[in-house]
């Protein structure tokens, strides 16, 4: 799941960004309106969260713009404002939830869960294949009875394959969606983290999940 975060304030802007990579979402952060209006247009984001009172554009304005472009993210607007009026001007201009500060970090993931059920991206709380289970919320891995440790890097990088099993996942795909840009794009980064998570996941199983399809890109499928 990718997130941007539209917020002028540092230190909002930082609680939310950390917080929201330590649940293993994929986020970009934008400091004014226009910025976020630049960014939403051009990626591809699950969830928008803006700020009300934005520089350039105010959080009306941008969610005018990004509604009358087809802007199909959901968006959750925060702010201090917590008048019925605002609350419904919000919800009238193209806002999905609306959400007053301050707020708790747990209400926060917990409206994003909501609006993603909306769009059906998010029904379940775990990823199940073959023998492998995913918990999202408490980001525990199992494969069959053996609980398994991952680093947030390769929780992401198995996350993506696990929406996407029995696609074949080109390296391009893992640099837009797991890591989010394209900085790896000249290294052997993503050779190493498959290297890492397949280690992890398929090592000392009787069955391999995660396959490389020499030249194309990599594959979580069950070859029996």
């Amino acid at each position: 799941m990718r997130i941007l975060v539209i917020e002028d304030e540092y230190k909002v802007a930082e609680f939310i960004v950390e917080g929201l990579k330590m649940a293993n979402y994929k986020v970009d952060l934008a400091s004014d309106g226009q910025q976020g209006y630049e960014m939403a247009l051009v990626n591809n984001y699950n969830v928008i969260l803006m700020d009300y009172m934005l520089p350039k554009l105010n959080g009306l304005q941008l969610l005018q713009e990004l509604r009358r472009h087809n802007c199909r993210s959901r968006v959750i607007m925060l702010t201090a404002k917590d008048d019925v009026e605002d609350k419904v001007e919000c919800l009238n201009y193209g806002a999905d939830d609306y959400i007053v500060k301050p707020f708790s970090f747990k209400e926060l993931l917990a409206r994003i869960r909501v609006v993603l059920r909306r769009d059906g991206q998010e029904v379940d709380a775990c990823l199940v294949f073959e023998d492998l289970r995913f918990n999202l919320l408490t980001l525990e891995v199992y494969r069959g009875d053996k609980k398994l440790e991952l680093t947030a890097q390769e929780l992401s990088l198995l996350e993506y394959f696990m929406r996407n099993q029995n696609s074949l996942i080109t390296r391009m795909q893992l640099l837009e969606h797991v890591w989010a840009d394209d900085q790896y794009g000249d290294s052997n980064k993503i050779e190493v983290y498959i290297y890492y998570l397949r280690q992890k996941i398929d090592k000392g199983f009787n069955k391999k999940l995660l396959h490389t399809i020499r030249g194309k890109g990599y594959i979580l499928r069950n070859d029996d």
